[in-house]
């Protein structure tokens, strides 16, 4: 899985990732939740993934909450200052 977020939301990527995930069973198991978001994070814009990443978040449904928040913060922060 070499999936990216590129110019998809987070709400588009984590879909997309979710579905991916389906076809790697070793990401669908409570052991490796910590490697799928570690996975998750890697593919994040850098951006997100720097505000993200520091806080080493593990549970990946948390992950991609907070993730969004970043992407739609993130948004709101160019708008305003276009």
């Amino acid at each position: 899985m070499e999936l990216k977020q590129g110019s998809m939301s987070v709400s588009e990527y984590a879909a997309e990732f979710e579905e991916l995930c389906r076809f790697a069973p070793h990401y669908n198991t409570m052991e490796a939740e910590e490697d799928k978001c570690v996975k998750f994070e890697n593919g994040l814009m850098p951006d997100i993934k720097q505000l993200i990443g520091f806080n080493e978040i593990r549970d990946f449904p948390t992950l991609v909450n907070k993730s969004r928040i970043c992407d739609k913060d993130g948004k709101a922060k160019a708008n305003y200052y276009k």
